[in-house]
């Protein structure tokens, strides 16, 4: 009975022991934080910590003029490219980098430093990839630091750090449409399914002649509703109206043959429609 009373204790003990070791788990001051925006072929991440205002006095005060500044709270702050980009006509290399900022009641200095994990302390101005100006512009007041991105496009993106009453915003620029014709002329030669797909990215970008020229390619392998469609697109954006009746109508016979995979049907149909007088010489 004495034993059993002792491990009862030992195990009591042991559970409050437990439960005083135990991480107190509380709200932090500046809770982490991550934005990350696929900007054409790239994606650019940014990992920081968000402080807040709590009614301090921010700029000129927590955080210092003309002192360099790690962009955020915490640790550093980092923003990755999953592939090569230009910022203020550097070149950046893909990979991870810091974010530091040099405040002033006027302009500011942005810079992007190789030194992924920098500190305030130390920061080396030698291992800056790009250090440009900016001027900061009023927003409505924000308790917290936060990044985001805007005005992004398949080419570029501005990325912004908005604080108290202040935005910082500087623009990444890509090399989406090299890359895409890169990668275009790596991968294709397998399946229609390719050429038609690179067919569609020349089409998006109004290139119609090299558009017709991939889904032609796309077509000799195999006569599908989907190249169809999109070669019918494609005569139609050239004022070639006639020819592109013919293919929407191959596409819609193709088409209607299996329906679950015709997702495009109704455009295809309201093109005919569209098209039926140049396509047949009858009026609608």
């Amino acid at each position: 009975m004495k034993k059993t009373v002792k491990l009862l204790l030992a195990g009591a003990l042991a559970l409050q022991l437990s439960v005083a070791n135990a991480q107190l788990q509380l709200p932090q001051p500046s809770p982490k934080a991550s934005v990350m925006q696929q900007v054409g072929l790239t994606d650019i991440t940014i990992d920081y910590s968000s402080p807040a205002v709590k009614g301090r006095t921010i700029w000129g005060g927590l955080v210092p003029f003309e002192k360099v500044w790690r962009a955020g709270a915490n640790g550093a702050t980092k923003i990755t490219f999953s592939k090569d980009v230009t910022i203020e006509g550097a070149a950046v290399s893909k990979g991870t980098y810091s974010i530091f900022m040099i405040p002033t009641s006027l302009v500011w200095t942005v810079i992007i430093n190789k030194d992924a994990g920098a500190s305030e302390e130390s920061y080396k101005q030698e291992n800056d990839v790009v250090r440009f100006n900016v001027t900061p512009t009023n927003v409505a007041s924000r308790e917290r630091l936060q990044y985001s991105f805007s005005d992004f496009t398949e080419e570029s993106a501005s990325v912004n750090m908005e604080w108290e009453k202040i935005r910082i915003t500087f623009k990444v620029v890509l090399a989406t449409s090299k890359q895409a014709v890169e990668n275009i002329d790596k991968t294709l030669g397998a399946t229609w399914a390719q050429y038609n797909n690179a067919a569609r990215y020349y089409f998006d970008q109004k290139d119609y002649n090299k558009a017709l020229e991939y889904v032609n390619l796309s077509l000799t392998l195999q006569n599908h509703w989907f190249n169809n469609w999109v070669k019918a697109q494609i005569l139609a954006a050239k004022g070639m109206t006639k020819d592109a009746y013919a293919y929407a109508l191959k596409a819609k016979e193709l088409g209607d043959k299996n329906l679950e995979s015709f997702w495009y049907k109704a455009q295809v149909e309201k093109a005919l429609e569209e098209w039926k007088a140049a396509g047949t010489g009858k009026k609608k």
